[in-house]
């Protein structure tokens, strides 16, 4: 019989990755490089609402990179999958913000990139920036499951010391791929990865792609279940960036990781989790997160390839 997650000790787990000392904070923009790296906290949401967190977990933190999942699934929502035609689904090998576009297309080669999320986020309901911004800000809450809100003084540091972002969205422009100008698709995706979150809230999310697009907590219906699938494929593939089939081979769990130290999970049918330790290791991962992960993953019968019985 699989372990059951309503008793697991998430305090404990805490514990022990704590002992991880690895790793450095971001800090390519001063809110990251002042971010506490003693932070760490973790939370599960079952399918039924049941929700389990570890001390910290109340901590809002900017969500930055783990936004991705869910800018895809509101730009499937809202362009009535003809997302899926405009970025492609295929893991790059390299860097999130590498320069770097498909062959022959033009497009983003995933939703998990920057370039992707730069696109996804402009395909998003509204006609300016502003609205935009606030479609996003809904949709997220939506996932939390409560109203969510931006740090400011992060959306105009991401905006400002955004050069790759830039220099992405004036390729995707020049490629005729980026419909809204340069200035304005960062500025909106510098917005959506400043929305705050906290463990707790990142997990509903997870659990809500985890649940076929319905919130656990709240019961509504945020996304439909094949935009839900669509995304954790992706998230599966991509989320780790070139670190994704190392995850997938040894986590086995759909995940995105995050900047800010953040890892959100989604176990199809069975649970949303998310951890965040800001010390990130050369892949942009955090270290003690990684660490927490590989522990659910083993100790709750998480890997998706496993072969346990149910």
């Amino acid at each position: 019989m699989r372990p059951d997650a309503r008793s697991y000790d998430l305090d404990d787990l805490r514990q022990r990755v704590m002992q991880e000392q690895g790793g450095a904070v971001d800090d390519s923009i001063p809110e990251l490089a002042d971010a506490d790296a003693d932070l760490c906290a973790l939370a599960l949401v079952l399918p039924d609402g049941t929700i389990r967190t570890s001390a910290q977990s109340s901590v809002p933190f900017s969500v930055q990179s783990a936004v991705k999942p869910f800018l895809f699934a509101l730009a499937l929502l809202d362009t009535e999958g003809e997302a899926l035609d405009l970025v492609g689904i295929e893991p790059t090998g390299e860097a999130f913000d590498a320069i770097k576009l498909e062959s022959g297309t033009g497009r983003p080669p995933n939703p998990m990139v920057n370039a992707g999320a730069l696109l996804t986020a402009s395909l998003v309901d509204g006609a300016t920036v502003d609205e935009r911004g606030e479609r996003i800000l809904r949709g997220l809450s939506a996932f939390a499951g409560r109203r969510l809100e931006v740090d400011e003084s992060v959306a105009r540091n991401e905006h400002l010391l955004g050069d790759r972002n830039h220099a992405l969205a004036h390729l995707m422009r020049a490629e005729g791929t980026l419909h809204v100008s340069a200035d304005d698709a960062v500025a909106v995706y510098a917005r959506a990865c400043a929305v705050l979150v906290d463990a707790e809230a990142l997990a509903v999310m997870g659990a809500t792609l985890a649940c076929g697009g319905v919130n656990p907590v709240s019961g509504e219906r945020v996304v439909s279940q094949s935009v839900a699938r669509d995304v954790v494929s992706v998230m599966a593939t991509c989320g780790v960036y070139d670190g994704s089939g190392r995850w997938m081979r040894e986590v086995g769990i759909p995940a995105k990781s995050s900047v800010s130290g953040a890892i959100v999970l989604s176990a199809p049918g069975r649970l949303g989790a998310a951890v965040v330790s800001p010390p990130l290791d050369e892949l942009g991962t955090s270290v003690r997160g990684r660490a927490a992960c590989d522990a659910l993953s083993v100790e709750l019968d998480l890997h998706a390839f496993g072969t346990s019985a149910n």
